[in-house]
């Protein structure tokens, strides 16, 4: 193995990023982190549901999160530049344990006979509102980390791996998340399913406090002279005079807001398959598979040859999969279209992950990493909102119909204004001119 820091041959070796230490504490920091957050994200949208039994409430807990990580985007990127990533990282993931060991607390036991109080509900949607400023946070701290740990000419490699670590940490997030949830009773008597997912939720996060420890200290390669509003201003502006990295972030954005069906699996689960909290853990675990085997397949078979064409197909494929879960009746038909969406979704953030690393300069990483934040990294969330309060305005079916009519739009719409980009090689849209002839 080569030593660490060295010059490594990168070509066919699907193990470069891997090769490098910090790349490895990153990996390991950011698994353990994904898989207390879906394990999270599932285990309180089906306690919050069989709560409430309102498809609105689901809605509000991706509106919750969404709200801070959005308005403290461009200010967690403006610090991320100017600050040392590693003590914010820290400082990050010991407020992210605390707000799990407080939702620990709050569910302890199992607070449903307490409800009518009115404050159980209340006190988990702050602590998913402090997540959500956390992530404002964490978005640009680790995307330095990450293009800091590892040379550019690592970063297809290092992307897929980043990308399948996270996918595979969702897959055990959420299998733990629902097997704990609906079993953990029926093995200890008296103990409720929220309160053991919590507990492992939160040692599982100081796991991740843990890992972050490890990673060596990453100093700002450049610290803004201007203040954040200036910062701001510039951020947004690299962005949009960079017609690529605009359309990507577009494309992935209205996509994710309009056609996301995870927020309304509970519902699907609970209502219209019938299949309890075990089966929503497999109708989740579906996507999140069909990802992480997509993944380990670009390892060796890269969708960069053609990255612009590659990356309107899988979308669009995303959108007919949405229909397709949408109209079906079955479990297992249902199953199938989530691991396609899954599957689609999978080389559209490599695609999206690569182009972003190598068209931005190291001293914007913060804040053009903030904007994306903004763009994408929210739109799960508000999507998730937008879906439930679509599903209890027009309906479930309705509301699946529509994100997926949308989402193959905005395909469309893209494909008429990006057309030059469908030829091009990675190396060719890198060029300054490609960006050009986009507008």
């Amino acid at each position: 193995m080569a030593e660490e820091g060295s010059s490594l041959p990168v070509k066919k070796d699907s193990f470069a990023a891997l090769r490098y230490k910090d790349f490895r504490s990153y990996v390991g920091m950011r698994f353990c982190f994904t898989f207390a957050y879906q394990m999270q994200t599932y285990v309180l949208g089906f306690y919050i549901y069989e709560l409430t039994h309102s498809k609105a409430a689901l809605g509000y807990v991706g509106l919750a999160e969404a709200v801070p990580a959005i308005c403290a985007a461009i200010y967690g990127g403006y610090i991320a530049d100017k600050h040392e990533k590693r003590k914010m990282l820290l400082i990050i993931f010991s407020g992210v344990c605390l707000a799990a060991l407080t939702m620990f607390l709050v569910t302890l036991n199992d607070m449903r006979p307490y409800i009518a109080s009115g404050w159980v509900l209340p006190v988990l949607y702050a602590m998913i509102f402090c997540n959500g400023l956390a992530r404002a946070f964490y978005g640009p701290a680790t995307f330095t980390v990450y293009a800091q740990s590892i040379p550019k000419e690592v970063y297809p490699n290092g992307s897929t791996w980043s990308s399948s670590t996270w996918q595979i940490a969702s897959i055990l997030g959420l299998a733990a998340g629902s097997s704990i949830y609906a079993f953990a009773g029926r093995f200890i008597p008296g103990l409720s399913g929220i309160t053991a997912s919590f507990a492992v939720i939160l040692v599982i996060m100081l796991i991740s406090l843990l890992l972050a420890y490890r990673l060596r200290k990453f100093p700002p390669v450049y610290i803004p002279k201007e203040n954040v509003w200036q910062s701001v201003k510039e951020g947004l502006a690299f962005v949009f005079n960079n017609k690529i990295m605009l359309y990507a972030m577009s494309l992935d954005m209205f996509s994710v807001l309009f056609g996301g069906v995870v927020a309304l699996i509970p519902v699907f689960a609970l209502d219209i398959l019938h299949v309890g909290p075990e089966g929503g853990g497999m109708l989740r675990m579906a996507t999140t598979i069909g990802s992480a085997l997509t993944l380990i397949a670009m390892v060796r078979f890269s969708p960069m040859n053609r990255p612009w064409r590659n990356l309107l197909i899988v979308v669009a494929g995303f959108g007919i999969t949405i229909f397709g879960f949408g109209l079906s009746r079955n479990f297992y038909l249902s199953l199938v279209f989530l691991f396609f969406q899954g599957a689609f979704d999978s080389v559209s953030v490599v695609i999206r992950g690569t182009l972003m690393q190598l068209l931005t300069p190291d001293q914007m990483r913060g804040r053009v990493s903030a904007v994306n934040s903004m763009f994408i990294g929210s739109s799960n969330e508000i999507g998730d909102f937008e879906s439930g309060m679509a599903a209890s305005l027009l309906g479930t079916l309705p509301a699946v119909m529509f994100g997926g009519t949308m989402t193959l739009l905005i395909v469309t719409f893209t494909f008429f204004k990006t057309r030059k980009l469908i030829p091009l090689s990675l190396d060719e849209i890198q060029h300054p001119k490609a960006a050009i002839e986009t507008q």
